[in-house]
């Protein structure tokens, strides 16, 4: 049986609101991570089903609603549907956070539930703006030869988890991300490139070791995290 591992000296430490010097091992975060994954795969997947399905319940009932309408222009229909779809998307992202967050509890040996998925609501405007930010700046990244919206989209990956950890507001967040990245981009990047080749054999035996990879990445995300900034102690 698997047992946590000790945090005391792999915790990271934030200096003026920038991350302090860190360094990791890919191989030993990958480790962890798969590790971590006991305890974390129940919330995880029960608070991504529930997520899901209401998702997929709202957009079928906006395609619904208006295919009900007479008289709708098709191509008016595919714009609404399309813009509507696209907020629902945004307003995703606070329970999004809050399930990272359940990756950053696990990392610190804290106690996780499918509910922290619901548990973030008072950072929902921070949140959207972050969101919405980052993705016009990744988007507009990709328009620039490609190559900076591959660096953001990478660099921006602890912006949402700061906000809620580190009580950042979003732009804050976004460069604390960005700078603490920058120091080690090519180790992430290779994490991420190792992360998504296991997801990609996981998919193989009819998507059963989803079970595992998915919870997989939050605990991988919530040990990086921890390793850089360190996590604020967790409110009983």
């Amino acid at each position: 049986m698997q047992t946590d591992q000790p945090i005391n000296s792999q915790s990271g430490s934030m200096q003026e609101g920038i991350a302090a010097p860190y360094d990791f091992q890919i191989m030993d975060v990958i480790k962890e991570a798969w590790q971590r994954t006991s305890g974390l795969k129940g919330p995880v997947l029960g608070a991504g089903a529930l997520i899901f399905t209401a998702l997929i319940a709202i957009s079928f009932a906006i395609i619904l609603f208006f295919d009900l309408i007479p008289l709708v222009d098709e191509s008016f229909l595919v714009l609404i549907t399309g813009t509507l779809n696209f907020i629902i998307s945004i307003l995703s992202y606070p329970f999004i956070a809050g399930i990272v967050m359940m990756g950053l509890h696990r990392a610190i040996n804290a106690s996780v539930s499918y509910k922290m998925a619901f548990s973030y609501f008072s950072y929902t405007l921070p949140i959207i703006i972050a969101s919405i930010c980052m993705s016009i700046m990744i988007i507009l990244g990709f328009f620039l030869l490609v190559l900076p919206g591959i660096y953001l989209s990478i660099a921006y990956m602890f912006t949402l988890p700061l906000i809620i950890d580190k009580n950042m507001d979003f732009w804050q967040a976004m460069e604390t991300s960005r700078k603490a990245v920058t120091q080690h981009w090519f180790k992430f990047f290779f994490t991420g490139v190792l992360m998504m080749i296991i997801y990609l054999v996981s998919t193989i035996p009819l998507g059963l070791g989803l079970i595992w990879t998915i919870p997989m990445f939050v605990a991988l995300q919530g040990v990086l995290y921890r390793r850089i900034f360190g996590v604020n102690p967790v409110q009983s």
